[in-house]
């Protein structure tokens, strides 16, 4: 279901817009393409965008992760076996490890993979020229990517999450290629569930098309839709269990705060990293959790949401 050509991608119509002169001017000239660095929380589309730039230069595309880089031999063999103008993928590029950084920069600056063979006395300077390439990186934490890393990537981009109305359309577009009948409205429904996140809705999609199966329904009707979000515990703003379970803890512990993540963590059980990465992030931008500089607090908004009274605050006296 991922998209193969910038045309077919939708939304981040700025990006895509910027990405397309960048890629004809390449093209137009016959050069490599400079490297690319994609930065913004899972599921919007870093991977598809890195794919759709090797389709649109025309060239292979190598996917790997910094994680499964451990050794320079590791990426010398990826980069010694590129072709002209080839793009090497490396997703959650902030992990590289900092000792493979130094076989990096070269490879990326002057196409040459310079390294050290032997040790002491016998230890010897090695360069091997590479091919022009155009590596992609992809980060979910662009913060922690180092400075000389970020600056040998000539273009960087953001994604951001998706309004309502783009994720109705990519619900659209899934349900077509899966050869799903959807009722009136149902890909609104859908798709402003779906967390402003495409793989999210892709995954939702599937799961209301079981319950409209089991249901007999060769359509997907209003009815079997709030059906299937409701039993998967789904509202209306695409909140789960564990996301209401923050909200409360925040409200009924820490009387809305401020309270940092580490407590919160503590009393949900789950880690800091996986809190902050998977829930935290689109509950701040939805509005229903504001970070201070003291902690975090929750909204009127998620008042609201959960039906419950907002406690009174005492005046402050100076």
């Amino acid at each position: 279901m991922r998209p193969l050509r910038l045309s077919e991608f939708i939304g981040q119509k700025s990006i895509l817009s910027n990405l397309g002169v960048y890629i004809q001017s390449a093209v137009k000239r016959n050069v490599v393409l400079d490297h690319v660095l994609i930065s913004g929380p899972p599921g919007l589309g870093k991977t598809t965008l890195a794919n759709i730039i090797a389709n649109e230069m025309g060239v292979a595309f190598t996917p790997t992760s910094a994680p499964a880089i451990s050794r320079g031999a590791d990426l010398g063999k990826f980069l010694t076996q590129l072709n002209h103008k080839e793009v090497l993928f490396i997703d959650e590029i902030h992990g590289f490890q900092k000792k493979l950084e130094e076989l990096l920069y070269p490879a990326m600056e002057n196409f040459i993979l310079d390294f050290v063979a032997g040790e002491a006395m016998t230890a010897q300077a090695i360069q091997i020229p590479l091919r022009p390439f155009t590596l992609v990186g992809a980060t979910t934490r662009s913060g922690i990517i180092s400075e000389p890393l970020r600056n040998r990537f000539g273009i960087q981009l953001k994604l951001d999450y998706y309004t309502d109305e783009e994720m109705a359309t990519i619900v659209s577009r899934s349900s077509k290629i899966l050869g799903i009948e959807l009722g009136k409205g149902i890909d609104f429904e859908i798709g402003k569930r779906s967390r402003k996140t495409p793989r999210i809705a892709n995954h939702l999609l599937k799961r209301v098309r079981d319950f409209a199966e089991v249901a007999g329904e060769k359509e997907i009707s209003e009815k079997t839709c709030k059906l299937a979000f409701s039993r998967m515990g789904i509202d209306s703003l695409g909140l789960d269990d564990v996301d209401r379970q923050i909200l409360r803890i925040i409200i009924q512990r820490f009387n809305g705060g401020p309270v940092g993540l580490k407590p919160i963590s503590a009393i949900l059980g789950e880690e800091e990293r996986t809190i902050e990465d998977n829930y935290e992030s689109y509950l701040v931008r939805i509005g229903l959790i504001d970070r201070t500089p003291q902690g975090r607090v929750v909204s009127t908004k998620a008042y609201e949401h959960l039906g419950l009274d907002q406690p009174k605050k005492e005046p402050t006296l100076f």
